[in-house]
């Protein structure tokens, strides 16, 4: 049976499209963004220097994503473009100006005869390709009611162009349904989400009352640090899937640019990145409650072993962003001060650690390491060998100084699109890295602790830091007084 014309279209458009993954070209330090051959003449607006694009006005840059018979979009740029359009326009409005530019296109291949036809429903392939990337891509940007009245606007246009088989159709139909799909899977992780966990901040038993040697600690759950790195990594790994390119193109889009006024005002909250965050801080105050709270020396000294254990660990996983929340947790006041356990530590491995995550240089070792990890995970054959997770605040850091240092504009008011190229470059690496597919097995026991186990607020442990080791100063003596006296009067 013969493939229907339009599904044959389709099928010839994605051959004769970049079929390499985005931004393949872009992993390393040039852009892409070609010039194609058919564009040569609009080289005013948008500008190209040494065949990449480097600005254009919003009306140039958004033909530019509008395919025509002869042209298609590179991915990295519908990519960026999509990505970066955010700051300058709302997503109903661009997709209200694709619809028009279709129109315009459209109106121009209707002249009635057989070769007109066929090139309508190539052209209508080819819309329907874009649209698919972009709901794909994006799909929260068709989580309003006027985003998706003008993607179904622009779909029964294009339904238009093959009335005579139902091809168009069903495709736009299965298109619809996956972006529903996504759109609802987004929304029950929104409706599941766990509450952020407090810490514990009423202490006062543990003013001289000791917790008992008996009592539940990470050790007695598990003693095996590359067993506790690879469960950590699990975590990350499930947290991280969560975050979405749009959620991190808000650190732009919600900062002090002159096109404030015109970015979504109406999109999802910063959950998701506040969420990643929050699990790194409680795993910082985990660690250091976890150490602080063991009562005898000997123990303590272990505990502060263990965790060295398995934030190197992680190191060697290449899960960055867990080890340096172990050695922040570490490097807390109430643990750091604690002199006699740490003189009893084998610090040498620590060292390390901390070379790695020195952050002189603009923590020059860690990006380093980072990079060898991103080249390792690029030419690996296992999941295992792939797993890349950046320490996550240092990332979003990135981000905000490329946009703070870079204006979104230039002198003559077009769009600064050199800039967006560097963003959305970074913002993919992280896409492919938290695609990964975790290949260590859950262990609810060990997730379920690391999770919901008490931790301490930085007065507890502070208080059960010197109650472990007394002050050793006059500023220390002051702060046990201080917290002993408030304690006290709250009692």
């Amino acid at each position: 049976m013969a493939e229907p014309l339009c599904k044959a279209a389709i099928k010839k458009c994605k051959e004769t499209m970049p079929q390499t993954p985005i931004f393949s070209s872009m992993l390393g330090s040039s852009c892409s963004g070609q010039v194609q051959p058919d564009m040569g003449e609009r080289c005013v607006d948008p500008v190209y220097q040494d065949g990449n694009l480097v600005s254009g006005s919003l009306e140039a840059l958004i033909e530019r994503l509008v395919p025509t018979m002869d042209y298609y979009p590179d991915r990295t740029y519908i990519f960026t473009f999509l990505l970066s359009s955010r700051v300058f326009i709302h997503p109903h409005e661009l997709l209200a100006k694709v619809g028009q530019i279709c129109i315009k296109q459209k109106q121009q291949l209707e002249v009635g005869t057989e070769a007109e036809k066929a090139k309508l429903k190539s052209f209508a392939a080819k819309i329907i390709q874009l649209l698919k990337e972009w709901t794909e891509t994006f799909p929260y940007d068709f989580q309003d009611e006027k985003s998706m009245k003008e993607l179904k606007e622009i779909a029964h246009r294009i339904t238009q162009c093959d009335e005579e088989n139902g091809t168009v159709k069903k495709i736009i139909s299965q298109m619809t349904q996956n972006l529903l799909m996504a759109l609802s899977a987004r929304s029950q992780y929104q409706e599941i989400r766990e509450k952020f966990r407090q810490p514990v901040t009423d202490k006062g038993t543990i003013l001289k009352t000791k917790p008992q040697s008996t009592q539940k600690d990470i050790l007695s759950v598990c003693c095996d640090p590359l067993i506790l790195a690879q469960q950590l990594t699990y975590i990350e790994l499930e947290r991280v899937s969560n975050i979405y390119p749009e959620d991190l193109m808000q650190i732009v889009s919600h900062m002090d640019s002159l096109d404030n006024h015109k970015c979504r005002s109406d999109v999802t909250k910063t959950y998701n990145l506040e969420a990643y965050d929050n699990w790194f801080n409680c795993l910082s105050m985990l660690v250091a409650t976890e150490i602080c709270r063991v009562v005898k020396k000997k123990q303590r000294t272990r505990m502060v072993e263990f965790f060295i254990d398995v934030a190197r660990e992680c190191f060697n996983i290449g899960n960055f962003n867990s080890m340096m929340a172990i050695i922040s947790g570490m490097n807390l006041s109430p643990v750091a001060r604690l002199k006699k356990t740490w003189s009893k530590v084998k610090t040498a491995k620590f060292d390390v650690l901390e070379h790695h995550m020195d952050p002189s240089s603009n923590f020059c070792n860690y990006r380093t390491a980072l990079q060898g990890a991103a080249q390792r995970s690029q030419g690996a054959h296992s999941s295992r060998e792939k797993i890349v997770i950046p320490v996550f605040n240092l990332f979003i850091k990135d981000i905000y100084f490329l946009h703070k240092i870079h204006t979104n504009r230039l002198p003559n008011g077009q769009i600064n699109f050199k800039k967006f190229w560097e963003i959305s470059r970074q913002i993919h690496d992280f896409l492919t890295w938290k695609q990964v597919e975790c290949p260590f097995e859950k262990d609810k026991k060990i997730q379920t602790y690391l999770l919901t186990a008490p931790i301490y607020s930085e007065e507890a442990l502070f208080i059960a830091s010197f109650e472990s080791e007394g002050p050793e100063n006059h500023m220390e003596k002051d702060s046990w007084k201080t917290l002993r006296t408030t304690l006290l009067n709250r009692a």
